[in-house]
């Protein structure tokens, strides 16, 4: 039954790719990058300063593909192309390992000032939630707080990112249940060792032995989505600290993060540092020409 139900929900997230870029509703990005644009991502995203030019490239179309598919808008606060290169960045990065993935089943983000509650009130009492995939009537919809989302991206070191972590659930979503088993991502055989994985590590966590999020205790949906933020964030701990883990989730995202070395931070530019798009100019003249007057 379940080689069955994968199978359908398979050729039904095919079908409806198909129809979509059929009917053209799905815009592809027609122009370049812009320089300032890139300029956001070198200074805030270590995935991306973590890439080599030709791969910068790729991440850079996703993005540009990302925010063409998808609206970006701010409930009770105003939000800038920061806002949304870091919403894109969050969308690219646990599926760039698949050029072809698309999140068919997301249609806008909303971005709260900040924590919300269950009835989405952003004032009051019980509001400790800092992001959400829609259900219902809010099905298409993500709603992430505009200061975790910040956040996510300003601490290297916590392991943590709000926005990676509800990306997580969307593509967990995307086999038609949200369980902590991405099928469409996951082969077969590693489906038995994954469950058995998690429960082991989940124990550890209430028995207080280990370094994951303790939130990743409360079910299996948000122990994937915790220890996914883990591995795009610090990979070389993780591998450290649970080896098993890691090499799973490597399989699971096709992404060796232990070469990428995202935990050496951003990108420090000055006006007269090479630029890092590597065409041999000072970064005054070329990428951050939008921030710096021609000298």
């Amino acid at each position: 039954m379940f080689l069955i139900l994968t199978f359908v929900f398979t050729a039904i997230f095919a079908f409806i790719l198909i129809k979509l870029l059929k009917k053209d509703k799905w815009k592809l990005p027609s122009k370049p990058f812009p320089k300032e644009w890139r300029s956001v991502l070198l200074e805030k995203v270590n995935f991306y300063n973590a890439l080599n030019a030709d791969e910068r490239k790729q991440f850079e179309y996703e993005v540009q593909e990302f925010l063409l598919n998808h609206r970006i808008t701010g409930i009770s606060t105003k939000i800038d192309i920061v806002d949304e290169l870091l919403v894109a960045a969050s969308a690219v990065i646990p599926i760039f390992g698949f050029p072809e993935w698309r999140y068919i089943n997301l249609y806008e983000v909303l971005i709260y000032p900040s924590a919300f509650n269950e009835k989405f009130e952003t004032t009051g009492p019980d509001r400790r939630i800092l992001g959400m995939v829609g259900t219902g009537y809010m099905d298409g919809k993500m709603i992430l707080s505009q200061k975790a989302l910040h956040h996510g991206f300003a601490n290297d070191t916590d392991k943590r990112n709000t926005a990676i972590h509800e990306f997580i659930h969307l593509i967990d979503k995307s086999d038609g249940i949200i369980d902590g088993v991405p099928s469409l991502l996951m082969e077969k055989p590693y489906i038995i060792p994954w469950l058995d994985l998690m429960q082991k590590k989940i124990a550890e966590i209430y028995k207080m032995k280990s370094d994951i999020n303790p939130y990743g205790g409360t079910s299996q949906i948000e122990f994937f989505a915790v220890v996914s933020e883990y591995f795009f964030e610090r990979p070389k701990l993780l591998t450290k600290k649970h080896p098993e883990l890691y090499y799973i989730l490597e399989e699971v995202f096709e992404q060796n993060m232990i070469d990428r070395d995202v935990e050496n931070g951003k990108s420090v530019l000055g006006r007269n540092t090479p630029c890092p798009c590597n065409s041999n100019k000072k970064f005054k003249n070329c990428c951050g020409s939008v921030h710096y007057a021609e000298s």
